[in-house]
């Protein structure tokens, strides 16, 4: 299977951001983290970009998480800890780009796919469209505090019990409901509503924008207290181990606690 890639184009100020591996689902890997990387470094020193949409190819999924082979060179909790670091990493460089963001959302929003989604601005949805961080049932890891923010933020701290406790998924509707979720529309209406968007928020005041952004990202994720002991706890555990040979064997894990 491909390592992927994430591609950019930009049109009339306009950057264009796609996850381009359908054939897993547009799960991650760290080839594509770094490609995401070094485009959100690039488009920060442009001046002329006053909006950015992100999707993923295949229409089956915006990003499935990571993919969980990247996993298998993992030997302690220490990895667990530079993993989640280089995800925050990441993901706060795509949040904190100073135009607005829109996730366009055809399909799974899953995991590391969650974070992201949630890292920008406004979300457009498709009816199928599925948001959730199925840890508890599938691999027995955790998220860093600042990615469980984004999702308090985004969905509420009941909702986002559901999604970290139960393992439950969001549907489109119901995230459009809590706020999360700018619209949900149709499959042959999405490029439509997204482009209508994108061109509103490119009409409105840059510096205003960047200041709204920065200072609800400040609101939200700054100045966290870090859970590096329970990161270190789930990803050194045997459980963690057997989530995963259990995950890629397509079998229920079964937990031990330890």
């Amino acid at each position: 299977m491909s390592q992927g890639k994430v591609h950019l184009a930009v049109s009339d100020g306009i950057a264009a951001i796609v996850f381009d591996r359908p054939e897993a689902r547009n799960a991650m890997t760290w080839v594509m983290y770094d490609e995401l990387a070094a485009i959100c470094q690039a488009l920060r020193q442009r001046d002329d970009i006053r909006a950015a949409t992100l999707r993923g190819a295949g229409g089956q999924a915006f990003v499935a998480g990571t993919d969980i082979e990247q996993f298998l060179a993992f030997e302690s909790g220490d990895d667990g800890i530079r993993y989640e670091a280089t995800i925050d990493e990441r993901v706060q460089l795509l949040e904190s780009l100073p135009f607005p963001t829109v996730a366009v959302i055809d399909g799974y929003a899953i995991g590391g796919g969650l974070a992201m989604a949630a890292a920008c601005d406004f979300r457009v949805a498709t009816p199928g469209a599925t948001f959730g961080v199925p840890i508890a049932r599938t691999l027995g890891n955790c998220l860093s505090s600042a990615n469980t923010a984004r999702v308090v933020a985004g969905f509420g701290a009941s909702r986002a019990k559901r999604m970290l406790l139960l393992a439950e998924t969001i549907g489109a509707v119901e995230a459009r409901d809590c706020g999360f979720v700018h619209d949900v529309v149709e499959p042959d209406a999405l490029d439509g509503k997204v482009a209508a968007l994108c061109q509103r928020l490119a009409g409105n005041a840059p510096l205003t924008i960047k200041a709204a952004k920065e200072t609800i990202r400040r609101l939200t994720v700054d100045g966290l207290p870090r859970n590096d002991d329970l990161v270190r706890e789930c990803y050194g555990s045997r459980d963690f181990r057997i989530g995963i040979e259990a995950f890629l064997a397509k079998q229920r894990p079964g937990w031990t606690g330890r």
